[in-house]
């Protein structure tokens, strides 16, 4: 896993440059938002079960016929499956937030994952607004805890609701 400073450094590296100002002023932006990230994460990581339960209530209030026979959460191990995942993507997305980086999302979550969805008969549609749907309860959560400046939150789960989403070709 790689965070902002990594990936910059190794841009950098790779093309035989000194940082210019772009790349000092992304470093200071990195650390300037440091303690926001590092709060957000703690958030997160202390409100977790519930952003995850209200997610999945939320989701099965707009879209109920994923609970109902035939639906792709009916059967508690299908509806467990799916709270296990929602997790999943919570835990990654403060992950890539301490890091600044979406980086470890597409190593760990992404890589594969759409196409392991379509192959199991996972609607992708009800996955993405689930992601949404906690990106919202995270936002709305750290506003409570006090931080006002919730933008660290919206790349990580914007960037796997963009990869997850289907694609015109």
């Amino acid at each position: 896993m790689r965070d902002a400073v990594t990936n910059l450094i190794k841009t950098y590296d790779i093309t035989g440059r000194y940082l210019d100002r772009n790349a000092i002023d992304s470093l200071k932006s990195y650390f300037d938002t440091g303690a926001a990230r590092i709060a957000a994460a703690g958030v997160i990581n202390a409100n977790a079960a519930a952003i995850v339960k209200r997610a999945s209530l939320q989701l099965y209030e707009e879209l109920p016929e994923l609970i109902r026979p035939g639906g792709n959460s009916y059967t508690t191990r299908r509806y467990a499956a799916c709270l296990r995942d929602m997790d999943y993507y919570l835990r990654y997305a403060s992950y890539a937030i301490v890091a600044g980086d979406t980086n470890v999302l597409d190593e760990r979550v992404l890589q594969g994952l759409r196409e392991t969805y379509n192959s199991l008969g996972v609607p992708i549609g009800p996955t993405v607004r689930g992601i949404q749907i906690i990106k919202d309860l995270v936002k709305a959560q750290l506003v409570t805890a006090g931080i006002a400046d919730t933008s660290c939150v919206d790349a990580p789960f914007d960037h796997m609701t963009r990869e997850m989403s289907e694609r015109d070709l």
